[in-house]
């Protein structure tokens, strides 16, 4: 199995002078949820090299057994050093694509057009997308083979406003996840405010907050194992 992640490259919180980027929490618990199941992991950002940590996501209220597995994982370190530029990145060289949020990627991976072409390959040749968090906020203007959002009549989930209101960004960021996904034509649904709530409608999967990131990445991967006749990971 080959996975793909793709990372923002986006660094400030609109103007409030504050740092944002990717939370580490949902790229950490995919993978490793994607790494113990022998997948070949890629990673991906729109500018190449090292991405944007968003600061808040590494402190210690927000660290997880996962996030500082990662820390001390001097391999995955490396490899988050030297992302591949996203206009360099072809689907046809993966099974699947996972996204992790952070309010980053709602300034740049949501208007990126190596990012739109690429989920809408990866639609188009039948493999699995997930995004968690914010990262289902990058679908707003990716569309079907037919020309119709690829989130229209769709079950999906993002960002609660709710979550966004309780984290005082809701006046700050560009969109809220919540909105946008509804105002494109997609079924919203949402769980309890940061508790692990994830959807999969075909081959999207999305997950609600970072609490939701390793649920996304094993629903992916059982799609993965699905497709070869092989057991699903265990709960």
């Amino acid at each position: 199995m080959k996975i793909l992640m793709v990372l923002t490259s986006h660094d400030r919180l609109g103007d409030t002078g504050r740092k944002t980027g990717f939370w580490l929490e949902e790229l950490a618990a995919p993978y490793y949820r994607f790494k113990d199941a022998g997948a070949s992991i890629t990673l991906a950002s729109p500018a190449g090299g090292q991405p944007p940590l968003d600061p808040k996501s590494n402190e210690p209220a927000n660290q997880t057994d996962a996030t500082r597995r990662f820390e001390a994982d001097r391999d995955a370190s490396a490899q988050l050093a030297a992302t591949l530029a996203l206009s360099t990145v072809r689907q046809a060289d993966f099974d699947a694509v996972f996204y992790p949020g952070g309010h980053g990627p709602l300034w740049d991976l949501a208007e990126d057009r190596h990012s739109i072409s690429l989920i809408e390959a990866f639609v188009g040749a039948g493999k699995p997308v997930a995004l968690v968090c914010h990262a289902p906020g990058v679908l707003r203007h990716v569309r079907t083979p037919a020309g119709r959002p690829l989130v229209e009549g769709r079950r999906v989930t993002g960002f609660a406003n709710s979550e966004e209101e309780a984290v005082g960004l809701t006046a700050i960021v560009p969109f809220l996840v919540e909105d946008e996904l509804i105002a494109k034509g997609g079924r919203y649904e949402k769980g309890p405010d940061w508790g692990e709530f994830v959807l999969a409608d075909g081959l999207l999967i999305t997950g609600q907050n970072p609490g939701s990131s390793s649920k996304a990445a094993r629903d992916l991967l059982d799609q993965l194992l699905a497709r070869t006749d092989r057991p699903a990971t265990a709960a």
